[in-house]
């Protein structure tokens, strides 16, 4: 019995490590090209395909400009993924240009659906990804460098310079997902409970209710 139960833990094991490169990213496309049809009715896991497609659909422009970092960030995220590339849809990748003013900060934040690499444009930068055993992995990169945060860990990004920063990155997924923590937890619709909230981070309810204000909608 006791072997057949061996057997069976080694099938399997054997099992979802065939299939955890398939559940790593995007699912593998099955025709050359498959872009996006937004006006499509059917609901799906991606996109439709277009009828009717040209070069165009496989070209995107929206990265040529720093994007406006005047905000509370002082960051921006310009993104080149499905929802606005539509070329991108069923091929497994993105990319994105973010800029940062002077100080600014690409807030703690998650990808669920991808890792992300990004090369320095300009500009000096610290960043840093958390592993789930709480552990601080940070950097400080300038002109040129490259950096690599794992699918699904909390990351960030500051400019540590007197000057603007920005960066290009890549993602193993058509629509990588964001969720930002402090938004995610402060800014959720609708709210979670100030209780939850307060126990959590070991503060008060009137503590919470006052960054709670800050992630209102404007």
């Amino acid at each position: 019995m006791a072997s057949i139960q061996l057997y069976v833990a080694a099938a399997c094991a054997v099992v979802l490590a065939l299939t955890a490169p398939a559940l790593g990213g995007d699912p593998d496309m099955l025709q050359d090209v498959c872009v996006a049809d937004y006006a499509s009715p059917v609901k799906l896991n991606g996109f439709p395909c277009k009828a009717n497609i040209s070069a165009d659909d496989f070209f995107f422009d929206g990265l040529r400009k720093p994007g406006n970092t005047s905000n509370a960030a002082g960051s921006l995220v310009t993104a080149a993924n499905v929802e606005k590339f539509p070329g991108v849809n069923t091929l497994g990748v993105s990319i994105a240009r973010i800029d940062y003013a002077p100080g600014g900060q690409n807030p703690p934040h998650t990808h669920p659906r991808a890792t992300e690499i990004i090369f320095v444009l300009e500009g000096s930068l610290e960043v840093g990804f958390i592993t789930t055993a709480n552990k601080l992995f940070t950097k400080t990169l300038t002109m040129g460098d490259v950096f690599v945060f794992p699918r699904g860990l909390v990351h960030f990004q500051q400019n540590r310079g007197h000057g603007p920063a920005a960066v290009v990155a890549g993602f193993n997924s058509q629509l990588q997902g964001t969720q930002q923590i402090a938004m995610t937890l402060f800014g959720a619709t609708p709210p979670v409970p100030t209780d939850i909230l307060a126990k959590a981070f070991q503060i008060g309810n009137g503590e919470v209710e006052h960054i709670k204000a800050n992630f209102a909608p404007k």
